[in-house]
């Protein structure tokens, strides 16, 4: 795989110059939008490499401009929760990944211009996704065929999250300066970033940005603990208490009735990167390099240090470092190097184009100031494009993918053993254009190896270990069809077969995890995991009103779940990869309206309505575990001249259909307001954004959250946020 390396990144060099960019003017316009969903009614500049180009079937989601100011936290996923079919992990607020259509993990990709992060976070609940949301330009949700170029495992779909590090335009001006800046009274939330351009000649563009926040312990709009997890305390305070063991029964009390702030919740996190890029008529070459540093703390398991009855209070020799005694928290430090280069051919083949990165990472899990387990993984992901030039409607993209990750865990408590993953992919998406038909297909090979030395063979301690070298081919494919039933009305379907290899986290896990507080245990047989899916849909407008509804099933063959087994060892709970039959079976959608439209400048009245639900069962019928329930969003937007605002209320219903040993979720109302003021008017991309969030300051947990028991959502949120763009 590092001769791939070298080939892609040789083959960039060679290519250059590229295809013609797009004009500064035209890529601020299209960034001034601020929620956009693929519909018959307009064109929704897709930026992903490969699909630039393309009119995708399956509904595509970007979030831009004031929105995005709007809702951007510390982690993608907390920032993408207002599009439908999207929810978060919410593990802590420093770490959260996209939950799309109730797939998280392996099965979403989360991509940095086209690339995999080359992070950890899509192998654990608890690491943070290495992207801050403050230098993103545009955030992209893609679903449907056109996913298959990313990787067969993106069977939820994939999320873009697109920045300027490498300059894709020259400014009309010497110098290009986007600027964010946040208040948050929540969690005392500073946060700042800034992207600059500079024009060093009519051909070079030099970029700087950097990025920072702090945040102290998030205050929540209840007690800390869920209503079952405080029964269960204040159950084990009154076992305490009549045992006579009146400081273990205190803290058993103070603990369930511990509310306020959420301890140790608080983030640090800074950013600095830049780039430059040669860019023609010709096209472009570019090269950046990223540092990104976070520091967080894991909210604690409740009990994970609490002795069962028939243990011996009284000993003073037990351990002093058992699990749960000293906070947790993560330092994680990545380094990051991209290139990326297009030229223009012409005939059949119209572009050809490079993008390569590699990331050097490192998370640290801390113990208090103890270090416990260091992970390391080094990383490269590169890609090689062959895009078609249009001939009668007919037009598509074919490439190369490789990846290749060294992870290693160093501690007493590395539950994953030094393992290597190499993948290679070839992979194809054709789209043909027949007017009021259009068809879309694409096809991937995958070939994956993920080999290990050291992987233990069971739960005890003298376990024996062996070495693993496993190897899966994956073949997938999808189809899909949309039709024009009237001229701003589309229908389609669209048919998919999908193949995921096993990760090496689900195949080779076995020992204690401080950070997620469990016992995580993999199994280095399983199969790969396949699935057959289907979906159906309508977008486009009727006079005011845009709408977009899909409905949506998976059936799947060897589904790879993470769920609890009841077991404990080394007095943490036993969780348990495992696979089964699965299906999936969910509906989304969203419909927007103008109820007054005014002249330029007058009053505008508008609205917007979304939702979603997912339903999810294994072969036996009980449910996949951590699948959110029925969520239903309604908004009204009104402005008038330069300044807008916005009244929401979320309403996300109890989720009763839980998997053995999972716990029920309450449902909660968050109701949020906002006023936004364009000082020099909306063509401007200057904006001042008060928000007020959970106004009525309630207790809101996500089911989809390991940590939702202990680590509810944020409550009343007052903030105050600039967008400055010169």
């Amino acid at each position: 795989m590092k001769h791939c390396a070298a080939a892609l990144l040789a083959t960039s060099i060679l290519a250059a110059p590229a295809l013609a960019q797009t004009s500064d003017h035209e890529a601020r316009d299209r960034s001034s939008r601020s929620v956009v969903h693929g519909d018959a009614t307009e064109e929704v500049v897709i930026s992903a490499p490969g699909i630039a180009q393309l009119d995708l079937l399956a509904g595509t989601s970007v979030v831009t401009g004031d929105e995005l100011v709007r809702n951007i936290r510390g982690q993608i996923g907390d920032s993408l929760t207002q599009v439908p079919g999207v929810s978060a992990t919410s593990f802590s607020p420093g770490a959260s990944r996209p939950v799309l259509r109730g797939f998280q993990g392996e099965r979403v990709r989360v991509l940095t211009d086209g690339l995999g992060t080359l992070d950890v976070s899509n192998t654990s609940t608890d690491h943070a996704v290495s992207i801050d949301p403050l230098t993103a330009e545009r955030i992209e949700v893609l679903r449907g065929p056109a996913v298959l170029l990313f990787g067969s495992q993106a069977i939820g779909g994939a999320v873009n999250v697109l920045d300027r590090r490498i300059p894709r335009a020259v400014p009309e001006n010497m110098i290009h300066v986007d600027a964010v800046g946040t208040y948050g009274s929540a969690a005392d939330e500073r946060s700042g970033g800034a992207a600059i351009d500079f024009r060093l000649s009519p051909q070079i563009v030099a970029h700087v940005d950097g990025s920072y926040r702090k945040t102290n312990d998030v205050r929540i709009g209840g007690f800390v603990l869920s209503p079952s997890l405080r029964d269960e305390q204040l159950h084990i305070a009154e076992e305490e208490a009549e045992e006579g063991h009146a400081e273990e029964a205190a803290e058993a009390l103070e603990l369930a009735n511990q509310r306020g702030r959420l301890p140790n919740s608080g983030t640090r996190t800074y950013t600095l990167g830049g780039g430059i890029a040669l860019i023609n008529d010709g096209g472009s070459l570019g090269f950046s390099a990223g540092y990104y540093d976070t520091r967080y703390g894991i909210p604690t398991r409740p009990g994970a240090e609490h002795h069962h009855e028939d243990e011996d209070h009284d000993d003073e020799d037990h351990d002093e470092h058992e699990h749960g005694e000293e906070p947790v928290t993560i330092a994680l430090k990545q380094f990051r190097a991209d290139m990326r280069g297009e030229v223009k051919i012409g005939g059949f083949i119209d572009a050809l184009r490079v993008r390569a990165g590699y990331s050097d990472y490192e998370h640290t899990e801390f113990e208090g100031d103890e270090v416990g387990t260091v992970f390391s993984a080094e990383g490269f992901e590169g890609r090689l494009e062959l895009v078609q030039a249009d001939r009668n409607g007919w037009r598509g993209v074919s490439g190369f993918q490789g990846f290749t990750r060294d992870f290693s865990a160093v501690g007493a408590e590395a539950f994953v053993p030094e393992n290597v993953t190499d993948q290679y992919g070839f992979f194809t998406l054709q789209e043909l254009d027949l007017g009021k038909l259009g068809i879309e297909g694409a096809l991937r090979y995958e070939r994956t190896n993920a080999r290990a030395n050291a992987v233990k063979l069971g739960l005890e301690e003298d376990s024996p270990t062996a070495a693993f070298d496993r190897k899966f081919d994956a073949f997938s494919g999808a189809f899909g069809l949309s039709y024009a039933i009237a001229p701003r009305v589309k229908i389609g379907a669209n048919v998919s077969r999908a193949v995921r290899a096993p990760s090496a986290e689900e195949l080779f896990s076995n020992g204690p995890h401080i950070a997620t507080q469990a016992y995580e245990v993999g199994n280095p047989n399983f199969r790969t995991e396949k699935s057959w899916g289907g979906e159906i849909y309508a977008r486009g407008s009727a006079g005011p009103v845009k709408f977009q509804v899909a409905g949506y099933a998976n059936w799947f063959t060897d589904y790879i779940y993470e769920v609890a087994t009841g077991d404990e060892k080394d007095e943490l709970p036993v969780f348990e990869f495992r696979q089964s039959d699965a299906r999936y079976v969910g509906v989304e959608g969203e419909v927007s309206t103008t109820f007054i439209e005014g002249e330029e400048g007058g009053f505008t009245l508008g609205g917007n309505l979304v939702a979603d639900y997912v339903h999810a069962e294994l072969e036996d019928g009980s449910p996949v575990p951590r699948i959110p329930p029925l969520r239903v969003l309604a908004g009204i937007d009104a402005s008038q001249g330069q300044i807008g605002g916005r009244v929401e209320v979320e309403h996300v219903t109890r989720q009763t259909r839980v998997a053995a040993f999972e716990s029920e979720t309450a449902a909660f109302t968050l109701v949020n307001a906002s006023i936004t003021w364009h000082p020099f008017g909306e063509a401007r991309e200057t904006a001042l954004i008060l928000s007020a969030n959970n106004i009525f300051d309630v207790d809101a947990r996500r089911h989809a959250s390991f940590t939702k028991d202990f680590a509810p959502l944020a409550g009343r949120d007052i903030r105050v946020a600039a967008r400055v763009s010169f």
